[in-house]
């Protein structure tokens, strides 16, 4: 495959793979020519500029949990599977996403995002002759690890990311599919990170642990844990207080 130039056939040839390559060659001249770090450090700038996203998705994906139980009801109370049902369910659906303030795409915008970035990046590593010939520590950056250290990191760190999110779930929205994609999507990435070139996979691994501690910081499952226990707390209070007074109304009709 011909190296990629300012002068490749077509626009994303030019204007994104080669401009791709060219920024990691640039910190890779200011990392010593470590390709690898120069990786890393894309990786990181990458993820950085992503953050205000990844935050908007945040936001959106815990609205959407805290109505879940609502949009149950909705499910119940349309329960047919006819034309009519089904667009009533819609409406009263798309209208409590607007009282609630809730995107359901929004959750989804870093992922379009980083998938034609990854795409480029594998485009760059293919065409880019210094990225095919570069090593970083027992790496080979053109082909898979040898030892398949970088993608059982992968792997982990996906699962790590996707466990860490869910602990900040409530329980009720939590069901066997949630659990299936959590492990499936983590075996996915490790059996695709087996074939693929070191340098994706190392793309995968940092990003993946970038993901892991930005959900741990915006989404804080010991903050929600505090605060589910401190509201199941106050129900039980309150249920106590609740059975007090019935049981002094109770020996005053006696």
């Amino acid at each position: 495959m011909a190296p990629v130039s300012h002068t490749s056939g077509n626009w994303w040839d030019r204007w994104i793979v080669y401009y791709m390559s060219a920024f990691i060659l640039w910190l890779a001249k200011l990392m010593g020519n470590s390709y690898g770090w120069a990786i890393i450090v894309f990786t990181v700038i990458v993820r950085v500029i992503l953050l205000p996203l990844n935050a908007i998705s945040i936001r959106s994906t815990t609205k959407m949990q805290s109505i879940q139980p609502q949009i149950n009801e909705l499910r119940k109370k349309y329960p047919g599977r006819d034309t009519e049902s089904i667009s009533l369910l819609q409406q009263e659906t798309n209208k409590l996403y607007k009282e609630a303030g809730v995107n359901p795409y929004a959750g989804c915008l870093p992922l379009i995002i980083q998938l034609p970035v990854m795409y480029a990046l594998y485009g760059a590593i293919l065409r880019t002759p210094q990225l095919q010939t570069g090593r970083f520590l027992w790496m080979d950056l053109s082909k898979p690890d040898p030892y398949f250290i970088m993608p059982i990191l992968a792997m982990a760190f996906t699962f790590l990311s996707t466990y860490i999110s869910q602990l900040s779930t409530p329980a009720s929205s939590q069901n066997g599919m949630t659990k299936i994609m959590t492990y499936g999507m983590s075996i996915m990435v490790g059996v695709m990170a087996l074939q693929f070139q070191s340098a994706i996979t190392l793309y995968w691994v940092i990003s993946n642990l970038f993901q892991a501690v930005q959900t741990f910081i915006l989404q804080n499952p010991l903050k929600y844990k505090r605060e589910q226990e401190a509201k199941a707390e106050a129900e039980r209070e309150r249920k106590r207080k609740l059975r007090r007074t019935y049981k002094r109304l109770g020996r005053k009709q006696k």
